[in-house]
């Protein structure tokens, strides 16, 4: 049999290939028609009946998109809506995995770059509402440079002076597209911008200023009388203005422009001679002392609105109306600041030179406190204004702290000692059971099995104590022994301890470790263990009384005794210790007395307020509350719970007559 891929004469026949001029007119079709139905399943439909591999699939779908929207732009005869139709198609195509992520943005970028700058902001509304969808891991990564290009080219089309708002928006909308980290957009070397360069007349022989105009305007309009107000009369120049004012107030843009000059000495002269006349006409003459349209400040004020320039206009014959304005003043007293803070800041990439002398600090710091003055006495709500521009200056101080840090990530990997904290549980933890809670307590069921337990934290250094030592001497294991193998006794073997398995596996443990005949070699035989006692009872009977062993015979092994109530003795069993710890008794005779009262004991025992509430929650019988309030503080302070600290808390707390009567018993 010859496969299916195989010709008539056995010979493997080569795959079709792909054929790009039908696909795209197919893929042509099924879009206008996605386009008149204004839904995008046509698109799939094409896309999965055509046979083809699926990246040459998508790249023709690509070029059959751009190519649809080419014949609308060259017909003219699509709108806006249009446009963004076939980019919505564009968009659930890529949703779909029928096209290249970049087909969006290139279409956005040729709709752009062939339309007017009318309908070029109707499309970046479109941009600038789908913001989210740009950001979206199926599009940010492959789209972000085109989005960032295509903004790039509408800059340069625009005018920043009379297409302020359209560039606000664009600045606007890549901030909100990239993260706050992205360095293209940090100025992270501190440029200015050098080529800001504020145009004004700096030929003193044309100006105008200080002539004075002796004939009055023979073709102007007639104003009747009463038609204008006071309000509405033109108010006379109030400021001295002469050439030399305007002068030097517009050379102080170039100073704005570039900080770097105040760091020359002469140019730093220049600078301080011309704000502190610049200065001292602002706090000369205040806005509240010149006859300014009261009117017109109240309009403002209701309405809101607020005018802003891009470009300062600089005409001579509008310098006595700027001075008179408080928008005007406030833009170059904020300069100031501006200034001033950048001369005073530590920026990353300033030059060594680039220091200032302790007098020009010492000026800065009086003028700063001047211009924050001059701004508070700016109406309207000078005070606000003033307030608000220093909390702006100093979240630009941490700007550019984190600037000069290089920009560190402000997502922060958390470490295990940041991981948040279980919240605390009514009940205790199966880890405060088994000892890993922050008490490091084992309850074993039992008030005096758990005190036992936990006087010593490690068991095996309590085993250790020399209180614990509780084998016994030769002659006091091997006393009975010894009276019973005296024959006078008349003891029946039977009936001696030594036929006993438990006291001989005893006997031979204590001999391994006391006497030195366990060691020693012999030649007799012995049938059972207990002939082997007797053999050894005998020699010690005779030897005992002279001389008893009294040092132990070190053999490597370790003290284990099979008598399990001696295992439960612990090295603070002994009466006068035992004496001193507050029995269960005596718990429940100080609970019965205490009753209600026993929250007032508890404040003397250190109890917390959450464990108050527990053992109030545990029970409702006033009684048993107390007796748990005892039981948690000895659980808590182990050997330190003992009669007389007890007695000193009653003391304390005022129960004087149970303390007497603890003490008593």
């Amino acid at each position: 049999m010859l496969s299916s891929t195989s010709g008539c004469n056995g010979v493997k026949m080569s795959p079709s290939l792909f054929n790009f001029v039908d696909a795209k007119d197919k893929f042509t079709a099924s879009a206008r028609h996605a386009l008149d139905g204004k839904t995008s399943k046509p698109l799939i439909n094409a896309f999965n009946q055509f046979p083809g591999n699926e990246a040459e699939k998508k790249t023709t779908f690509d070029q059959a998109l751009r190519g649809v929207l080419g014949d609308q732009i060259v017909k003219q005869k699509a709108n806006c809506d249009e446009y963004l139709s076939l980019i919505y198609l564009s968009i659930d195509a890529v949703t779909e995995g029928i096209c290249s992520a970049t087909t969006p943005f290139l279409l956005l970028g040729d709709v752009l770059d062939c339309l007017p700058l009318d309908q070029c902001d109707k499309i970046f509304s479109f941009v600038e509402k789908n913001v989210s969808t740009w950001k979206s891991n199926s599009f940010y990564t492959a789209g972000k440079n085109y989005l960032l290009r295509m903004c790039n080219d509408l800059l340069r089309r625009l005018s920043k002076s009379q297409n302020t708002v359209f560039c606000g928006r664009i600045q606007l909308f890549l901030a909100r597209l990239f993260p706050l980290s992205e360095k293209s957009g940090l100025n992270l070397q501190s440029q200015f911008n050098l080529e800001n360069i504020t145009v004004f007349n700096k030929n003193e022989q044309e100006s105008t200023l200080g002539q004075k105009h002796t004939e009055e305007k023979e073709d102007g309009m007639e104003v009747e009388e009463g038609e204008m107000g006071e309000d509405d009369a033109p108010a006379p120049c109030s400021i001295p203005i002469d050439y030399n004012l305007y002068r030097k107030f517009w050379t102080l843009q170039d100073y704005f422009r570039n900080p770097v000059q105040c760091y020359d000495k002469f140019s730093w002269m220049t600078f301080l001679k011309f704000s502190e006349e610049t200065l001292a006409v602002f706090k000369s003459f205040k806005l509240d002392d010149m006859q300014a349209s009261k009117r017109k400040l109240e309009e403002l004020r209701a309405s809101g609105e607020d005018v802003y320039f891009a470009k300062f206009l600089t005409n001579e014959k509008l310098m006595d109306l700027q001075l008179s304005d408080s928008n005007f003043r406030r833009h170059i007293l904020l300069q100031y600041l501006i200034l001033f803070q950048y001369l005073k800041g530590q920026v990353k990439f300033k030059s060594s030179s680039c220091v200032l002398h302790d007098d020009q600090s010492v000026w800065i710091e009086e003028t700063s406190k001047l211009v924050y003055q001059l701004l508070k006495e700016i109406p309207p709500d000078g005070n606000k204004f003033a307030a608000m521009v220093q909390h702006i200056l100093n979240t630009e101080e941490n700007w550019n702290g984190w600037k000069n840090e290089g920009c560190p990530s402000f997502v922060k990997e958390r470490t295990v000692d940041d991981k948040p904290k279980r919240p605390t549980r009514k009940r205790q933890a199966p880890e405060d059971f088994l000892g890993k809670g922050p008490d490091s307590k084992i309850f074993m069921g039992n008030d005096e099995l758990t005190r036992l337990w936990n006087l010593n934290h490690d068991n095996m250094e309590a085993c250790k104590s020399d209180s614990r030592e509780f084998m016994p001497s030769l002659d006091e294991f091997f006393t009975e022994a010894i009276e019973q193998a005296d024959p006078a006794n008349m003891v029946e073997d039977e009936y001696k301890v030594v036929r006993n398995p438990n006291y001989g596996w005893r006997a031979l443990r204590l001999l391994s470790r006391r006497s030195p005949h366990f060691f020693q070699p012999t030649n007799q035989k012995f049938k059972s263990l207990a002939d082997y006692l007797d053999s050894m009872v005998s020699k010690l009977a005779k030897e005992l009384p002279k001389d008893i062993p009294s040092e132990e015979i070190k053999t490597g092994e370790e003290d284990d005794d099979d008598n399990g109530d001696n295992l439960l003795k612990d090295s603070n069993d002994s009466p006068s210790i035992q004496s001193k710890m507050v029995s269960n008794q005596q718990m429940d005779d100080i609970a019965a007395k205490l009753g209600a009262q026993w929250k007032t004991l508890a404040s003397h025992l250190e109890m917390k307020a959450a464990e108050m509430r527990e053992i109030e929650t545990d029970s409702e019988d006033v009684d048993m509350q107390a007796k748990l309030l005892l039981v948690a503080w000895q659980d808590r302070e182990g050997t330190q719970a003992n009669v007389e600290s007890l007695v000193a808390a009653l003391n304390a707390a005022g129960f004087s007559q149970i303390a007497d009567c603890l003490n008593e018993a």
